[in-house]
């Protein structure tokens, strides 16, 4: 089934140094853009992230320091990438839980301002597990009928996740094919950051989503543990997370 677009629609997927949302950074980026008219476009660029990749790292996506030494920073190509990326929604595999948390913190690390809370953020992992869970292999096999042989290449796993949402939705009659209805049910909660450490409730208050605050909202424990928010920042915490708690603080000093 050929996908139902409003807005162009990026499946991407990155290699990083590791899985720390706070800390690890992008070693390499694919994304495969179709537009409404069914135009495919597919780039891959490998990014140096100004330290050495670990080996464990290396052993999973292959890429080596020597692979990257003479590579653009993520801050060198952000201002391109974001103008990519700008009007359209994004999709990927688990991408909800890690690629986006980390690509808005590389973001902010490089003073590019680009609003992804405008997007609509198909997770095709989340799809997938509500309806067979399984790894992304196991999904390329099971929907598509192919064996991914190049697993954990950016590139095939941006494919793969591709090929998967639209035999997805060829498999499942309850999937609409609307992006908006897709990116509701690849949501497992209302997150306030992208790393889900506060989210909102019924009412859109901000809980906390961690920690033995878990489920009371966010004003109340500024109010009643003034040191809650210097532990957030003084932390190794994600820069949005530091920058949303900030700017719930900011809002109720205001009052």
């Amino acid at each position: 089934m050929e996908l139902n677009l409003k807005n162009p629609l990026i499946f991407f997927d990155l290699e990083t140094t590791g899985t720390d949302i706070a800390s690890d950074r992008i070693v390499e980026i694919s994304y495969l853009k179709v537009s409404p008219n069914g135009e495919e476009v597919t780039k891959t660029r490998k990014i140096n992230p100004e330290r050495p990749i670990p080996k464990e790292a290396s052993d999973i996506h292959g890429i080596l320091d020597e692979d990257v030494k003479n590579c653009p920073t993520f801050k060198q190509v952000a201002k391109s990438l974001a103008t990519d990326i700008e009007g359209c929604d994004l999709a990927g595999y688990n991408s909800n839980r890690f690629d986006i948390p980390l690509l808005a913190e590389e973001f902010i690390r490089a003073g590019v301002n680009i609003d992804l809370n405008k997007r609509k953020f198909i997770d095709v992992q989340t799809i997938f597990h509500k309806k067979e869970p399984r790894t992304l292999t196991a999904a390329y096999k099971f929907y598509c009928d192919r064996e991914l042989t190049d697993a954990h290449t950016a590139e095939a796993d941006t494919r793969a996740t591709y090929e998967i949402l639209k035999s997805q939705l060829d498999r499942y009659e309850d999937l609409e094919n609307d992006m908006e209805f897709l990116a509701k049910l690849s949501a497992y909660n209302r997150n306030v950051d992208f790393a889900g450490r506060f989210i909102y409730d019924d009412n859109d208050e901000e809980i906390v989503n961690f920690g033995k605050y878990k489920g009371r909202k966010v004003v109340e424990i500024l109010r009643i543990d003034p040191g809650y928010y210097n532990w957030i920042m003084e932390n190794n915490f994600a820069l949005d997370t530091k920058r949303a708690l900030t700017n719930i603080r900011l809002r109720v000093t205001k009052k």
